[in-house]
Parts: structure tokens; C-alpha cells; sequence
């Protein structure tokens, strides 16, 4: 199908971006890679009659650490994350989400922040940044203002963005010591959503006991998912197969998948299990410096 008609505009500053947005009303929709909104709209699942385009704005392009954080401007491209030698050492679960988005073609225009302003439960940052428990830097008319990754999702496809705001910052905690962190997605083919993944981050102490764990689960609930009971679960104990077979177990509890054509509920249930205890052992090998 072919999109409806509508007016194409390219703002050269954020403010005059969030004026248009709020010009134009609801139905003005914010453009940055487009990866998302575009398929949405030759399918006529939105219809827009403004783009605004944010893609010209300049220094919404940045990743760089400064005051504890990683930050990750919202116009930073996926390709460039995969690129960078220190992000793939520091980072490693952040890259390992990265790769797993689509193709090298969509990656190289697509963005973090467009991935997380979408809302959608099946795509690969938000169980990421739930994970990591990050930050997110909302601009609108009135300033900024910073929500937790908690709190960003509110409903399916539907984010704390308010009417006239714009998703400007990623924030993720700089790890500590001894931190490692994977993503596992099981795909019917490269590029396709998952059947169901598993992201997780967690640091060590000095006895090699867990001492902080995050855990976010991909397209098995209408939100992106915090295995909750999971990371408590980790949290003082030495790794072992016997802890990650019930974490797994813990994790799948949290999960509240559907029958789709990406499989069952119950082999998405199953997934989960098996993925979460892949993925913890990955990041406690990562942590120790052993991969």
C-alpha cells in the first residue's frame, strides 16, 4: 500500500521541532529513522498528515559517558553503537541488542531513540534498557524532564510521552567493576521480531557472589518486561546451573505470551527458560573477564 498524502517538514532546532508538534496537533508525527513509522503508515496503521523530520537537527547524534552515565543522543544510529571498539568492551550487552535489529541496512539509519519511542514490545532496546536500568530525557515546551525506564512504557505502543515531547536522551548507569551483560532472541529469520529474547545485566562482588542483576524479556507480554522476582532471585547468591535453571523458571513467570505465528505461548515460555540461563551465564562469564 501507499501512504495517505501529507506535509513533510524539516525543523532545524528542537524547540522549533516541539512547535510544530504542537502546531499541528495530533496529527503531526516525529520522523528519525523511520524504521518504525514508515512500514506503519504504507500499511495505513498511521496516518499522519505532518512528518516532522528531526534528522537534520544537529548534536542529537552524540554517545559519550560524562556524570556516571552513558549517554546516547536520540538521533545516535545503531550502526554507529556496533562500530565503536569501547562500547563492544564496556557494553556488551548493549552491542549484542544492537546486532540483533533487523539488517546493516535498516541499522545504518536506524536509531535508539526511534526504537524506544515506539513503544513497541517486540523491539530489542527497551528489555535492554530495562536491564540496564536506564534513564529517559523527555523535551517538551515546558523543559525537560527525566522519567525512569520503569516508567517510560505505559501501555501497548504507548509511552510516557506526552502530547508535544520529544524522547532526547538515553541514559544508562556507567556498570561497575566486574559487570557483565547479553541478549538472546530466537527469530523465525534474520531481521524478523523475536519469538521471545532475554536481556541481562548484572556485577559481581568480590567473593563472586551476584551482587546487582537486571533482566528484561522481549515480545512475551503487550509491555517490554522486568523479571522482577528473577533478579531478586540472584542477588547475594554464587552463580550456579542450579540458580539460573530457577531464574529461568522465574523469568517465564513474569512472561504472559500469546499463540501467534511465531509460535506458541508455551514454546515462548520455554524459550524464556532457556534463554535466561544462556544469558546469565554469558554475562557472569563476561563479568569475570572469561569471553
Amino acid at each position: 500500500m501507499i501512504p495517505p498524502t501529507f506535509d513533510y517538514l524539516v525543523p532545524a532546532t528542537l524547540p522549533e521541532a516541539i512547535a510544530l508538534l504542537h502546531e499541528h496537533g495530533d496529527e503531526a508525527k516525529v520522523l528519525a529513522g523511520g524504521h518504525s513509522l514508515i512500514p506503519a503508515m504504507r500499511l495505513r496503521f498511521a496516518e499522519p498528515s505532518h512528518l516532522i523530520d528531526i534528522s537534520h537537527i544537529p548534536g542529537l547524534d552524540y554517545i559519550r559517558e560524562e556524570g556516571g552515565f552513558l549517554k546516547i543522543g536520540t538521533m545516535a544510529r545503531e550502526v554507529v553503537l556496533e562500530d565503536l571498539p569501547w562500547i563492544s568492551e564496556r557494553y556488551p550487552l548493549l552491542v549484542d541488542t544492537t546486532k540483533m535489529i533487523a539488517d546493516p541496512q535498516v541499522r545504518n539509519l536506524a536509531t535508539v531513540g526511534g526504537n524506544l519511542a515506539h513503544g513497541d514490545p517486540a523491539n530489542d532496546h527497551p528489555a535492554t534498557m530495562l536491564a540496564y536500568r536506564a534513564e529517559i530525557e523527555i523535551i517538551g515546551a515546558s523543559g525537560a524532564r527525566t522519567v525512569p525506564i520503569d516508567e517510560f512504557f505505559t501501555d501497548f505502543f504507548t509511552t510516557a510521552l506526552e502530547h508535544g515531547e520529544i524522547l532526547s536522551e538515553i541514559r544508562i548507569p556507567i556498570p561497575p567493576a566486574l559487570s557483565g551483560g547479553c541478549y538472546l532472541k530466537v527469530e523465525r529469520k534474520v531481521g524478523d521480531y523475536a519469538a521471545a529474547a532475554v536481556a541481562v545485566q548484572l556485577s559481581l562482588a568480590a567473593d563472586g557472589s551476584i551482587e546487582q542483576a537486571g533482566i528484561g524479556l522481549t515480545n512475551v507480554a503487550a509491555l517490554p518486561t522486568r523479571a522482577v522476582n528473577a533478579e531478586k532471585a540472584l542477588r547475594g547468591q554464587q552463580p550456579s546451573d542450579a540458580l539460573f535453571a530457577h531464574v529461568g523458571e522465574l523469568a517465564a513467570d513474569a512472561s504472559s505470551p500469546a499463540d501467534d505465528l511465531r509460535g506458541s505461548a508455551e514454546y515462548k515460555l520455554t524459550l524464556i527458560r532457556e534463554l535466561t540461563q544462556r544469558a546469565l551465564r554469558r554475562s557472569v562469564e563476561r563479568a569475570q573477564g572469561r569471553s
